[in-house]
């Protein structure tokens, strides 16, 4: 049997991974500035980490929700104090596209709507509704195809404004990431988001904060929409969630009441999934990582910035993204085979870095060095 093939694949196997380095099977070593997609957020292998799930796994790995799982409490209380959405109410899933999903149905349960306002260059995941939100033709199939959603321009307060005039009593819900990573690394505005809140308030919507990339202190908040003043109704979250462990959620409002069988999971919220996730924000809190993402993500857009051919250098804290010329459509390749560095990409022409919370100043150093090398190789006469 072969794999499906889904992915480009860089030939690289990667064997061996601790804090922001990892090392392939010929022993090579890699600067880690894309994070596995945004996933590794307190360094690859942290020891606690690792601890926490090995003791674990020596107690129980999973057994299903019809029975209490005193580590899902644990984790509610946790997360609530860390986020600072200590009245929320906590849903545990596998996946961000499973969080997005599970944030819609519920927005379509309380509100009895059905249209969805979702933004273009949007990404919300590759299941039904999720990708239906999505604002890619390439992953919508045929039967994901609806008239449920509403793309409107992204950050464009006039075009929001005139969709709630017009369809303000069937809108159920507006999804939005705070930073979009898919798209481009492209920060929704303060008074972007206000404005949000301020119409589904007034027309009985929800707001869905889609965090599942730009959440879990990646922006230097717990959720790059707190940048705003306001609160969300539902916040997804997932990728840095568990460190590389599958887990997710949605945390929902108070005022949202939950009802037996609108949503479930089989595997959310098992015992392993929890004991990730509660180590992921324990070195959070104790290692002051969301600070640490603020300074250093602050070093590398300024020297970013400081690079001439590198345009529109954007993002917050350690979600950076900046345009790439044509000249230099190579950089990103050149950047892993020659600098041994892994970022990520973003159609056309954007580098994204995504690295772990933990990144240290020493290790941004030596990236702002190794473009400023592959930027002068790049343009050399020989090339």
């Amino acid at each position: 049997m072969n794999l499906f093939d889904v992915y480009p694949i860089n030939e690289i196997t990667i064997s061996k991974a601790k804090g922001s380095y990892v090392w392939d099977d010929k022993g090579e070593q890699y600067l880690d500035l894309y994070g596995g997609h945004a996933v590794i957020s307190i360094g690859h292998t942290h020891p606690h980490w690792v601890k926490r799930i090995e003791d674990q796994l020596e107690k129980i790995a999973f057994y299903s929700n019809s029975i209490r799982i005193p580590l899902q409490v644990e984790l509610a209380e946790k997360l609530g104090k860390v986020s600072g959405k200590t009245d929320y109410q906590l849903f545990l899933c596998n996946s961000g596209a499973e969080a997005n999903e599970n944030a819609l149905k519920l927005a379509s349960f309380h509100t009895g709507r059905k249209l969805v306002i979702a933004f273009s260059k949007s990404f919300h995941g590759r299941t039904s509704l999720a990708v239906s939100a999505t604002d890619n033709k390439n992953y919508i199939a045929p039967v994901n195809e609806t008239d449920n959603v509403i793309f409107l321009p992204f950050n464009d307060e006039d075009a929001l404004e005139a969709c709630f005039e017009e369809n303000g009593k069937q809108i159920g819900s507006v999804i939005i990431e705070g930073i979009q990573g898919v798209g481009g690394i492209n920060v929704a505005d303060d008074s972007f988001l206000r404005k949000i809140r301020s119409l589904c308030d007034t027309h009985g919507a929800v707001y869905i904060a889609d965090s599942v990339q730009c959440g879990y202190g990646r922006s230097g908040k717990f959720f790059s929409h707190d940048f705003a003043g306001v609160n969300a109704d539902i916040y997804t979250m997932a990728k840095g969630m568990g460190n590389g462990f599958p887990v997710a959620g949605i945390i929902v409002a108070p005022h949202i009441k939950p009802k037996h069988f609108q949503l479930g999971t089989t595997f959310g919220g098992n015992h392993l999934a929890c004991a990730a996730a509660l180590a992921v924000l324990e070195i959070i809190e104790e290692e002051k990582l969301m600070g640490n993402a603020v300074m250093v993500g602050k070093y590398l857009r300024d020297h970013l910035a400081t690079i001439p051919q590198l345009k529109n250098v954007r993002g917050r804290g350690l979600m950076i993204g900046f345009d790439v010329p044509e000249h230099l459509k190579d950089l990103k390749k050149n950047l892993l085979w020659n600098q041994k560095v892994f970022t990520g990409e973003a159609k056309p022409n954007v580098i994204r870095l995504l690295p772990s919370l933990a990144l240290k100043k020493r290790d941004a150093e030596q990236f702002i060095d190794s473009i400023k090398e592959e930027i002068q190789l790049l343009e050399s006469p020989e090339n």
